[in-house]
């Protein structure tokens, strides 16, 4: 509940309090920020569970939460815009609409490639100890942390506006994660997985800010949310069901095949 309540308010925002001219590198710090914690949260997690216990982890975050909750206070706060009266025809038809579907589709591609990516990885590569595996995803999270920045950079300046080639830079990690065998397969996909779903990120978000009203912009970035959350869970359902009925590089295949179709 609490990050449904989040993220539609959270990239509503961004959108509202940055220019259009700079929402591309707004979204890339935010996405960024976003994946940090959404990768480091296990890690740390799993730290605070091996020198402590479960105990300690839910004070931990517990306290995290309260202080992240002290500092929400400092966020400028927003007034409601003024809307036009919308039927339920109107919001089908706007979310139905390409401008919206495209870069929703690309967000969920994205997700699920990041969601399944940290999930299984450090499946490939569990032979090499958790060390090795930590580091698999760190990898992953750091690459798409420091590429999401610059793609919104480029955005903004006219050089990058389609997700296209960052949908299929991800769907080139699963490829190199079933098809290279050993710890460099599993690092080279880290680093594509990475690079790929942090470059749609931004473009994504930024395609949807330019084509919504201001004052539906929270109801749109809600519905993306939607569309991220079906890849957060449907990419390592699928990977796994795969990995299930025949094996984990047959199941990473067909992750691969299906991002990529959402390129086009």
């Amino acid at each position: 509940m609490a990050a449904a309540a989040f993220s539609p308010a959270a990239s509503a925002m961004v959108a509202r309090l940055t220019p259009e001219t700079g929402r591309g590198k707004a979204f890339g710090r935010y996405g960024a920020w976003k994946g940090v914690g959404y990768t480091a949260g296990p890690l740390l997690g799993g730290v605070l569970i091996y020198f402590g216990s479960f105990d300690l982890l839910f004070l931990t975050m517990a306290a995290m939460a309260v202080a992240v909750a002290a500092w929400t206070l400092t966020v400028p706060n927003l007034e409601p815009l003024p809307r036009q009266r919308q039927t339920v025809k109107d919001l089908a038809k706007r979310l139905s609409h390409s401008d919206f579907l495209r870069p929703t589709t690309a967000l969920a591609a994205s997700t699920a490639a990041l969601a399944t990516g940290v999930g299984f990885l450090p499946v490939k590569a569990a032979e090499h100890g958790p060390i090795v595996t930590g580091a698999a995803v760190s990898l992953l999270a750091i690459t798409a942390a420091l590429i999401q920045p610059r793609i919104g950079k480029a955005h903004d300046a006219g050089r990058v506006t389609s997700p296209r080639t960052g949908i299929l830079t991800a769907a080139a990690g699963f490829v190199a994660a079933a098809a290279i065998p050993g710890l460099t397969g599993t690092l080279i996909a880290a680093v594509l997985i990475g690079a790929g779903s942090g470059a749609v990120t931004p473009l994504a978000f930024a395609a949807l800010a330019r084509t919504t009203p201001e004052g539906r912009m929270g109801q749109t970035m809600g519905s993306a949310e939607v569309g991220r959350e079906l890849g957060d869970a449907g990419g390592p359902l699928l990977v796994g069901g795969l990995a299930t009925v025949a094996s984990l590089p047959l199941g990473l295949l067909g992750l691969a095949a299906v991002i990529a179709l959402t390129a086009w």
